[in-house]
């Protein structure tokens, strides 16, 4: 019987599997063209012939002018070989197949590399295609080969493959956000990755953002996006469903954001900032010297100091604009910070300085607030402790405004 940790793992690997959609994949790699030519690309959380990183990425092979894409799948995934078949011949040669008739026998899911190095109309169609695809490796002329191991991103075999790639591109498990880009940094890869905004705050990510060593894509700022996920996965949540035109099952991911460290020009563009600072519409923290500012689009423009933003200024953020402060340079009291897991802060208010939404009302006067056992702020009211946390991220304005005089 599995133990206890090995079903959870099993579990948390199930919630893994979101599979990205191929408009999503192209809206975002569009602003990336320049960085690809002449590079190896590495799709290493990818079914070849189930991911749309691959497919993208073959598809637009010359057009992009690659070197070399290699993809990787892991022993595990739910949906490996069950579009194109992947099979071995007599000789032992790995090739793909759109015979639908294969049987288990012939079609035992095993983890694979593809290697691609020259992509041509090899059926002779006048365009190229996935047919194109298989044909060139059913032919030699790329090479499809079964790992030694189970394929996971950090065995010795997918890591030589890591140092060999320029580029990394691909949908990570959410699970291990952390320990992936952490691998990244390590081999000093560029990447173009997707995550969750709440990775931003990760205490082994944020010092990389803080610093311009990792930022926000070009594509993605709000919303949620939907992910295809393997038949087995239940569709007992709010945002599932089942694709009409392929069948596939969907749920979808709200706070998705695209990371990278590859530049592009729309993080090098300044926000407009149309507010000016008063002491009415922007109160101070009690537990930090900063104001706190609630929407990105109300940053002051005249306002010189320490700024609580929303982790969603990370959109928005421009490097040449704004500083990004780590609690290594707070200005003042670092010793009330609450670090915790995490680089972005919980900072609380008393509540009677706290505007109440946008309606300007404010709460009745409640006790000073102190932390809890989980290191949150919070405060007493009627008898019972009441939690009042704003993860925020710390800012200055580079180039603030003079604030108006006052006209007498």
């Amino acid at each position: 019987m599995a133990r206890n940790n090995e079903l959870g793992a099993a579990k948390t690997a199930k919630k893994d599997e979101f599979y990205t959609q191929l408009t999503d994949i192209e809206k975002e790699m569009r602003y990336y063209r320049k960085h690809f030519k002449g590079k190896t690309v590495l799709c290493n959380c990818d079914d070849p012939f189930e991911s749309n990183f691959f497919k993208y990425f073959v598809l637009n092979f010359n057009r992009l002018e690659l070197k070399k894409l290699i993809a990787t799948c892991y022993a595990t995934s739910p949906i490996m070989g069950s579009q194109l078949k992947y099979c071995m011949d007599a000789s032992g040669q790995m090739y793909i197949s759109f015979d639908s008739e294969l049987t288990a026998d012939n079609n035992t899911k095993r983890p694979y590399k593809a290697v691609v190095s020259v992509v041509y109309d090899k059926t002779g169609d006048g365009g190229v295609d996935m047919f194109d695809v298989a044909e060139l490796f059913r032919s030699g002329e790329n090479q499809l080969t079964e790992l030694s191991g189970d394929g996971d991103y950090r065995s010795d075999e997918c890591l030589e493959l890591l140092q060999e790639a320029d580029i990394v591109v691909t949908n990570p498990p959410f699970s291990k956000f952390r320990e992936y880009v952490s691998t990244l940094i390590k081999y000093d890869k560029k990447f173009i990755i997707i995550g969750n905004i709440n990775a931003a705050t990760y205490k082994e990510t944020f010092p990389l953002i803080q610093h311009n060593k990792m930022w926000l894509g070009a594509s993605i700022h709000s919303g949620d996006r939907a992910f295809y996920v393997p038949d087995d996965y239940p569709l007992d949540a709010a945002g599932c469903g089942i694709d009409e035109s392929t069948g596939r099952k969907f749920i979808r991911v709200k706070g998705v954001r695209w990371y990278t460290n590859l530049d592009h020009k729309q993080r090098h563009e300044e926000l407009i900032l149309v507010k000016r600072y008063s002491p009415e519409l922007y109160p101070r923290f009690d537990n930090y010297d900063a104001i706190n500012v609630n929407i990105t689009a109300d940053i002051p423009c005249d306002y010189a100091g320490m700024m609580g933003v929303p982790i969603t200024f990370l959109d928005k953020y421009c490097p040449e604009q704004f500083e990004i402060i780590g609690p290594e340079s707070a200005p003042s009291n670092p010793e009330t910070l609450n670090l915790g897991k995490d680089y972005s802060e919980y900072i609380g208010y008393s509540q009677d300085r706290v505007p109440n939404g946008r309606t300007g009302s404010t709460f009745g006067k409640c006790p000073v607030i102190e932390m809890d056992d989980k290191k949150h702020p919070y405060y007493e009211k009627d008898g019972r402790r009441v939690q009042t946390t704003y993860h925020r991220i710390f800012v200055r304005n580079k180039h603030p405004e003079t604030p108006k005089e006052v006209q007498v």
